[in-house]
């Protein structure tokens, strides 16, 4: 292992920690256990999700509890903005200089998602017995305060990670999340069998079927659809150039695992209005809050269509289809059959159509399949989907990283 290798792996687990650290630091004024004892009538649900990628930040309500989430919708928000105004569209075509911009853009998002969802935390938690010792507006301005902080550190650690350290900042928070509750989940599920909950058959069906899914995740995830491409014969100085083939690989899930990670929020957001809007469970938001539960067939129709929906609008804020083919002709590559210009353009776009929908719904395949098993066959621990897919694609990330800085090196 070279020695600038060795540094940013030293970089990242140093990040990491620090991160793994403010997960068990929690929000001043609150009683940690009173909350505690609150949580776990409530971590069955979406909850629980949430506390799942939070790496258990959720169920201590720690400085990192809203975790990324107001970062990616945030993200998320600002391209939908720069893809339906010509105007802020510009930016991307300013280099650097729009990317500064959209950055900041983004942060200030970022900021009012925060601080709206902190302070609707704040209200939420004084309205849980006595969760809060002093209720009132130092207390939920110092949520405001100490969760918005958390956030923008933890936006910062991502940035460290990705730019001096070792694969994708935001994909490693997440693969530490997802790795710290693995013990957390066997240690139940072993307690269940214990106990003869679970029998010794579904044990072993469980294990086929999580070895499955990771299998067949690992293909998804490899899986490229190719187009061919010619370059014509090139003259560079002297060098004559021939004809070569090539080809354009798409990948199959374009979206990564923004997708699965940004479908959760909005439907968060709605569950704290409704917990704090009718505090007593009588009203209308609760009720349409009861069918979004986890599980539930309200919850599986959104999420799915919520799931498709973001990842063919990520891939498309992508890739251009029109740039593409202006790439392919000025370096003079061609499709075999297919005219240069417009008409390339055309068959990329209905290629690259048709590979997205896949993707997309594989991704919600992925997700859907373990919470609707876990919703009707009554096994209480979540098993494979979300967690694998984050868990897949950040080793792949990083063994890809390391094989190049490798080569780059030996080269």
């Amino acid at each position: 292992m070279n020695s600038d290798l060795m540094r940013r792996v030293a970089i990242t687990l140093g990040a990491l920690l620090i991160y793994r650290i403010g997960t068990f630091i929690p929000l001043p004024g609150i009683d940690p256990a009173v909350w505690e004892r609150l949580f776990r009538g409530q971590s069955s649900g979406v909850l629980g999700i949430f506390n799942l990628f939070s790496g258990g930040a959720v169920s201590r309500m720690a400085i990192f509890a809203l975790n990324l989430g107001p970062y990616l919708t945030a993200a998320i928000l600002v391209q939908v903005a720069l893809l339906f105004s010509s105007r802020l569209g510009a930016l991307n075509d300013r280099g650097d200089r729009g990317r500064q911009i959209v950055r900041r853009w983004t942060l200030a998002v970022t900021l009012f998602l925060t601080a709206l969802q902190s302070y609707g935390i704040a209200i939420g938690l004084e309205g849980f017995g006595q969760t809060v010792a002093e209720p009132g507006l130092f207390f939920r301005l110092s949520t405001v305060i100490t969760l918005t902080g958390g956030t923008f550190l933890l936006i910062w650690l991502t940035e460290i990670i990705t730019v001096h350290g070792v694969g994708n900042g935001l994909a490693l928070i997440l693969f530490v999340n997802i790795v710290v509750a693995i013990p957390r989940s066997v240690a139940g599920l072993l307690e269940l069998y214990r106990t003869g909950v679970l029998p010794r058959g579904l044990i072993g069906a469980l294990a086929v079927l999580t070895i499955a899914l990771v299998t067949f995740i690992v293909m998804m995830e490899l899986a490229r659809r190719h187009v061919p491409i010619e370059y014509e014969r090139r003259q560079i100085g002297d060098r004559i150039i021939e004809k070569q083939p090539s080809t354009l690989a798409l990948k199959l899930n374009g979206a990564g695992m923004i997708p699965v990670i940004v479908a959760p929020w909005p439907l968060g957001i709605l569950l704290l209005i409704a917990s704090v809007v009718d505090s007593n469970g009588s009203g209308w938001l609760s009720s349409i809050a009861k069918q979004l539960g986890l599980g539930q067939p309200g919850y599986i129709l959104y999420t799915g269509i919520a799931i498709v929906v973001i990842a063919l609008f990520y891939v498309a804020l992508l890739i251009d289809p029109d740039a593409a083919a202006e790439k392919l002709k000025r370096w003079g590559g061609v499709i075999p059959g297919i005219e240069p210009g417009a008409a390339t353009a055309d068959h990329i776009d209905r290629v690259l159509s048709r590979t997205i929908i896949l993707g997309a719904v594989y991704l919600a395949f992925v997700s859907l399949v373990p919470i609707i098993l876990i919703a009707y066959a009554g096994i209480p621990i979540y098993v494979g989907g979300v967690p694998a897919l984050i868990v897949v694609c950040t080793v792949l990330d990083v063994f890809h990283q390391v094989q190049g800085r490798r080569r780059t090196k030996n080269g």
